[in-house]
């Protein structure tokens, strides 16, 4: 599958991944997310995504290897490496290699249109395929199927690239994410649905306790087809966060066997962060709510802000991580959460571009830690398109925020 230089080439950044990995702080880092994500924190925890500008800090032009399958690998190993070398968050480098299941999912019945932006990063438009409530009856419950040839042949091709440095494993389902409002705002489109909350509300309830049921239903074929894999390790958790902690598995598990309730679950509707408390709960919680309650611990938000619906926020099932994004209020946001949940604070990215003002950086930053102090809280460096070719910004942000949490 790979030529002898990319095999060769692959098999030097595998070690040198061990070799990191085998450090002490590595470690020290699990031990400390477990103890945040317990609520009984050393400190605020740091973790920083560059998401978009990967494509600045490792440009396409960087890599040696040859074939497209060996690039693919080599950038992987090469973003935890750069980690190591030049951002030094609480990012937790495993001796690890992660073999993905080879799993379908047939879709919900309908494909998403959008009119494409003239810009190569620029936002496309939605373009509605859901025109009217018949349309309705177009959709179908998604159906999972597994491909357990394909599996074992990804799996065979790791463990001989690299199985004797790295510990390659095989994960079936271990991000469990519901999407509701995302998903049908892409078949009906955003501006259609904000209307429909006052003109058809019944419809929109239709479509939701559909989209309910489907994701109802793509849970248990993952129990069913024993396609759900533990997240209670480095896995990416909600938006923002990891999921280390001894508090998963639950009671009786069955290491054959994993169920929801052995898992970490979340949910989001950035879709809605412009619209009442009321009806947030009205159209998206009552549906997420039931989603929820099946798993061990939850997490909730992405990039909407939900100063104001906290209240409903908390009440749902098994509550841990609580995203805040960089329009939320931080100081209403932390009077209401205490140190009761994971305050998954999600700073501006926007001090990434343009003039690079390390004391105005230094003073947002410290305004946050200051108003959560007695709380359980991350810094969580996202949706980062751009550091405008100056990746050392990226080095310089967290050197600082190390500096603020670790005081």
């Amino acid at each position: 599958m790979f030529s002898i230089p990319d095999r060769r080439l692959l098999r030097d950044l595998a070690q040198r991944v061990a070799e990191i990995a085998r450090l002490p702080i590595q470690a020290q880092r699990v031990e400390l997310w477990k103890r945040h994500n317990a609520l009984r924190p050393a400190r605020p925890m740091v973790l920083v995504f560059p998401e978009g500008s990967w494509r600045e800090l490792l440009p396409d032009e960087s890599l040696q290897c040859e074939g497209e399958a060996a690039r693919a690998i080599e950038r992987a190993l090469r973003r935890r490496l750069y980690y190591h070398d030049h951002i030094l968050d609480d990012t937790v480098i495993e001796r690890e290699w992660i073999v993905s299941k080879v799993i379908h999912n047939s879709g919900w019945g309908l494909e998403p249109r959008y009119t494409p932006s003239s810009q190569e990063t620029g936002a496309w438009a939605f373009d509605p395929v859901i025109l009217e409530p018949a349309d309705l009856d177009k959709l179908q419950l998604p159906q999972i199927s597994y491909d357990e040839a394909a599996t074992q042949r990804a799996l065979a091709e790791a463990q001989e690239l690299f199985g004797d440095i790295l510990d390659v494993k095989l994960k079936g389902v271990s991000h469990v994410s519901f999407h509701l409002m995302s998903v049908y705002c892409r078949l009906r489109g955003l501006h259609q649905v904000m209307v429909d909350m006052y003109d058809n509300p019944a419809m929109l309830r239709d479509a939701m306790a559909f989209l309910e049921r489907g994701y109802h239903g793509l849970v248990q074929q993952y129990v069913d087809q024993n396609l759900l894999s533990l997240n209670n390790d480095g896995t990416y958790h909600s938006s923002g966060g990891v999921g280390y902690t001894d508090e998963l598995p639950a009671p009786g598990f069955d290491p054959q066997r994993v169920r929801p309730c052995d898992m970490w679950a979340s949910a989001e509707v950035q879709e809605l962060a412009q619209v009442s408390p009321k009806m947030h709960a009205e159209f998206a919680m009552e549906y997420e709510r039931r989603l929820l309650a099946p798993f061990g611990l939850t997490g909730y938000g992405c990039c909407e802000d939900l100063t104001h619906k906290l209240a409903d926020v908390m009440a749902l099932p098994h509550m841990r991580r609580i995203s805040i994004s960089p329009w939320a209020n931080v100081d209403r946001c932390a009077a209401q959460m205490g140190n009761r949940y994971i305050f998954s604070w999600k700073p501006r990215p926007s001090d990434l571009v343009g003039d690079f003002d390390e004391g105005r950086l230094r003073a947002y930053l410290q305004h946050t830690l200051d108003v959560t102090r007695g709380g359980v809280v991350e810094l969580v460096l996202k949706d980062t398109h751009t550091c405008e070719q100056r990746p050392e910004r990226f080095t310089r942000w967290t050197e600082i925020a190390r500096e603020l949490v670790e005081r």
